[in-house]
């Protein structure tokens, strides 16, 4: 079990990196889009975790169960946690999603470029000097809606990500002081 939460502590240090260097990375374009594509392979990573049948690393784990939370217990129930965990799950995946769904595989692209070829942006450029400038295209009005949902689910995140954080440091300190890579005792 100690080797699994061990794991489990590395993974979620690499995952908080990636996902605070993405957060960070928003103007950088492709590095931004690369950030983003290597969080979505942990989210991936994690749920191939979730098939080895350890129970630290079960996606039951990210479900909260009420049973026994009462007024004397509210602040520690493991249904707090857990609500936590999977608020964070869902920004994470939403945020993620998002981004795939704006970058279209580009950033993926060998060449660097768009898949748009040249003589195609000539073409469009013609077209766009003899019907004159457009305020807005569908595809442009598509990408500001997924834009704006991507950046709600990324503004989400660092809020639940400090919420989650405080709650562990306040709530449930061993485990915070563990995950932190702060704890004194001898493993």
């Amino acid at each position: 079990m100690i080797a699994v939460m061990h794991r489990l502590r590395a993974y979620h240090a690499l995952l908080a990196l990636l996902a605070i260097a993405a957060y960070l990375s928003a103007e950088w374009g492709k590095v931004h889009a690369w950030l983003g594509y290597s969080v979505a392979a942990m989210i991936v990573l994690r749920l191939a975790l979730a098939l080895t049948g350890a129970p630290q690393l079960g996606l039951m784990r990210f479900y909260p169960h009420f049973n026994g939370l009462n007024l004397g217990n509210a602040m520690t129930h493991p249904a707090i946690s857990r609500t936590l965990l999977l608020a964070i799950a869902t920004s994470l995946i939403g945020v993620t999603g998002t981004g795939i769904a704006m970058d279209q595989g580009r950033a993926l692209s060998l060449s660097g470029g768009s898949r748009v070829s040249s003589s195609t942006m000539i073409d469009e450029a013609r077209s766009n000097e003899q019907i004159g400038r457009r305020d807005h295209s569908s595809e442009d009005e598509e990408e500001g809606v997924l834009s704006e949902i991507h950046e709600f689910f990324g503004n989400l995140l660092v809020v639940l990500v400090g919420l989650h954080v405080t709650y562990l440091l306040l709530f449930k300190r061993p485990l915070a002081l563990f995950m932190l890579f702060l704890d004194r005792r001898k493993e």
